[in-house]
């Protein structure tokens, strides 16, 4: 009886292997699977669009949708954390002195960072740290730049018109439009300043975000709520 009659084909062979290796990986993930990254959510804009109401709204959202705690994060936050030297050395040891994930963030911004050396990479450890855990919105500071190389990190930028960032800085601040116009003017400047001479980057450019909003066409919770219905569609 000639041979190939009893021994499969070669491409039967293969077939079975094929699957066997699939098989054992499948098994492998399930006894070392590692839990799905929660999302971590960043939310930049203009000087005078309505950031922080969206973010803490979203917080809100979110919260009540998955029923976890999500925390909100910006810049008066992480100085608190840094008065409070346990809980900073808690998210900063989570991270690790030699996370070579920080290393290529940090190689990626321009060397005029040194000028500030100490407060800036601080800064930069605990954004990492917390978008590493996730379940968190990062208002600002450089988030899209700086959690840009996470996956499961969402980005978002609110913008609007001049007319519409006065408005809103003149009846915040109770002054008059003219003077409103120039504090814009002048903030805008140096956030943009920021992320140019330390994030080498520019964070008005789209290609940074999964969403832009446009201030005067978006009210506080339209904006929260797009935001975590897109969220949340990717993490069920």
């Amino acid at each position: 009886m000639p041979d190939n009659l009893l021994i499969p084909s070669v491409d039967l062979r293969v077939g079975a292997l094929e699957e066997y290796n699939r098989t054992q990986k499948q098994k492998a993930l399930q006894r070392h699977k590692k839990p799905k990254p929660r999302h971590c959510v960043t939310i930049s804009r203009q000087y005078g669009c309505l950031g922080y109401p969206v973010a803490e709204r979203l917080s809100q959202l979110l919260s009540e949708k998955t029923g976890e705690q999500w925390l909100l994060i910006d810049r008066a936050v992480l100085d608190q954390v840094a008065k409070h030297h346990a809980i900073s050395k808690d998210i900063l040891e989570r991270l690790g002195e030699k996370n070579r994930l920080l290393d290529d963030i940090l190689a990626t911004f321009s060397p005029r960072w040194n000028h500030s050396q100490d407060c800036f990479r601080l800064l930069c450890k605990h954004v990492v740290g917390l978008a590493e855990q996730g379940n968190v919105i990062i208002m600002e500071l450089g988030g899209a730049i700086i959690t840009r190389h996470f996956e499961h990190s969402k980005h978002f930028r609110i913008y609007g018109s001049m007319d519409f960032k006065v408005r809103a800085i003149a009846q915040r601040l109770q002054i008059e439009p003219e003077a409103a116009e120039k504090i814009v003017i002048k903030q805008q400047k140096q956030r943009d300043a920021f992320t140019r001479d330390f994030l080498d980057q520019d964070d008005h450019n789209p290609a940074l975000y999964e969403l832009l909003f446009n201030n005067d066409r978006n009210s506080i919770d339209k904006i929260a709520g797009t935001i975590a219905t897109y969220v949340l569609d990717e993490t069920i």
